[in-house]
């Protein structure tokens, strides 16, 4: 699995019927209202994309559509771990609307999404097998039900040195890509239902939107550098005789 996502979007009511619907608005429509949701940060033109391309875009760039009934942008900044964290003036500006957001990312096996309906929120859940269930508020939705009722367990990879029990009781990814069709009407990975919009029809625009102190992007630096400063040597594994991947003893050949 290599999907990644980072959503945020207001909607009047279903978001799949309004990316479905008319043409998006203007370039500087749309700038206009990159500029709302990001209050105090420098906003420049980049190019223009496809929301299949620019689900999880990167830092400092935001891709986004207005449409008649709803905003969608694609932007790691407003995608949270915790989603009712949600900034007030998010909050405000989705005010009598629903607020959807969703968050995936492969590398580490994370997800979180979010539901709001009229400023309330109404689902939240985030987690992954490292950090564990993060937050999980409201009822689940009836696509999560089987997840949560053991038909989803994660099965053993023969072979695989360290091979415990996979620490959740079920793939946050693929409970991603189910959460991302019935929220947003897509899906990254996996066979498309008959029902499923082609996000790759969806235009966006791109935008680079960036904090014009420079703080932000000096502590996002500042984090990647502990992050790798904590992470071990790399291993190197190859398959042994008996079918199991084994680091080779030290001096053998790779």
């Amino acid at each position: 699995m290599g999907a990644k996502t980072a959503l945020l979007a207001f909607a009047d009511g279903d978001i799949r019927r309004a990316l479905l619907g008319p043409a998006p608005a203007s370039r500087e429509e749309t700038e206009a209202v990159v500029r709302r949701i990001h209050p105090g940060y420098s906003v420049d033109p980049g190019k223009d994309s496809t929301l299949l391309e620019e689900a999880y875009p990167p830092d400092d760039v935001t891709y986004a559509t207005v449409l008649p009934g709803a905003e969608l942008f694609c932007t790691r900044r407003l995608v949270l771990d915790r989603p009712s964290e949600l900034p007030d003036h998010l909050l405000a500006l989705g005010a009598g609307r629903r607020i959807l957001m969703h968050g995936m990312h492969s590398a580490v096996d994370g997800l979180c999404f979010a539901v709001w309906e009229d400023g309330r929120l109404v689902r939240s859940l985030s987690l992954s097998p490292d950090s564990g269930i993060i937050e999980n508020i409201g009822e689940p939705y009836d696509f999560e039900r089987p997840y949560w009722a053991g038909e989803r367990a994660v099965e053993p990879v023969p072979g695989w040195p360290d091979n415990g029990p996979y620490p959740l009781p079920f793939h946050p990814l693929e409970l991603g890509e189910d959460a991302l069709r019935a929220l947003f009407g897509f899906v990254i990975e996996g066979y498309p239902d008959p029902d499923d919009l082609d996000a790759e029809q969806v235009p966006v625009y791109g935008f680079r939107v960036t904090d014009p102190s420079g703080v932000e992007q000096a502590e996002r630096e500042a984090a990647y550098a502990r992050v790798l400063a904590m992470m071990g040597p790399p291993r190197t594994l190859r398959m042994g005789p008996d079918g199991r991947w084994q680091e080779p003893s030290p001096g053998a050949p790779i």
